[in-house]
């Protein structure tokens, strides 16, 4: 199989980075994504595990794939697949302004720099599924992700394309 790419980015910001998809490491995440793509939502900031941006999406594949290529520790350049139940995250600590009791919910994130622990507090360890890696434009997307920590995230959409 030929290598296979994705566009990440922070639309309002006009900030893009390149990611290949780690598909011998995680096929069925990667199948997943890839035939739901293009997908774009919300922009959050994490709370819990530093230094991360996501965006949640109802569930998109016709089977969730199983925790395949997982981490705890993401490095940056990392992106990660997480599957939430609606209880899972549907505590107003949390902070989303809309209705995430649907059964399940798919968290995308791109990790920009290091030292990340996905430890949440009400939860413990939050495995997630490493299914691409940046290989162009982190540098850019890491200084955009900064802003977004320090000026805020309201109106910002993250996005994932075909490349």
């Amino acid at each position: 199989m030929a290598d296979r790419y994705v566009t990440v980015a922070l639309d309002k910001r006009g900030v893009r980075c390149t990611a290949k998809l780690l598909d011998d490491k995680a096929p069925l995440a990667c199948a997943a994504v890839w035939e739901a793509l293009p997908l774009a939502g919300d922009v959050y900031h994490a709370k819990y595990a530093r230094n991360e941006i996501y965006a949640l999406f109802p569930a998109f594949a016709e089977q969730e794939p199983p925790l395949e290529n997982p981490t705890v520790t993401p490095i940056p350049g990392d992106l990660c697949y997480f599957t939430f139940s609606g209880t899972e995250l549907s505590t107003a600590a949390y902070g989303y302004d809309r209705d995430l009791s649907r059964q399940v919910t798919v968290d995308l994130a791109l990790f920009y720099e290091r030292n990340n622990l996905l430890l949440n507090g009400d939860t413990g360890w939050v495995p997630g599924i490493v299914w691409g890696t940046v290989v162009d434009g982190l540098d850019r997307m890491a200084d955009a992700c900064q802003d977004l920590w320090r000026a805020g995230a309201l109106g910002e959409t993250l996005s994932f394309r075909r490349a």
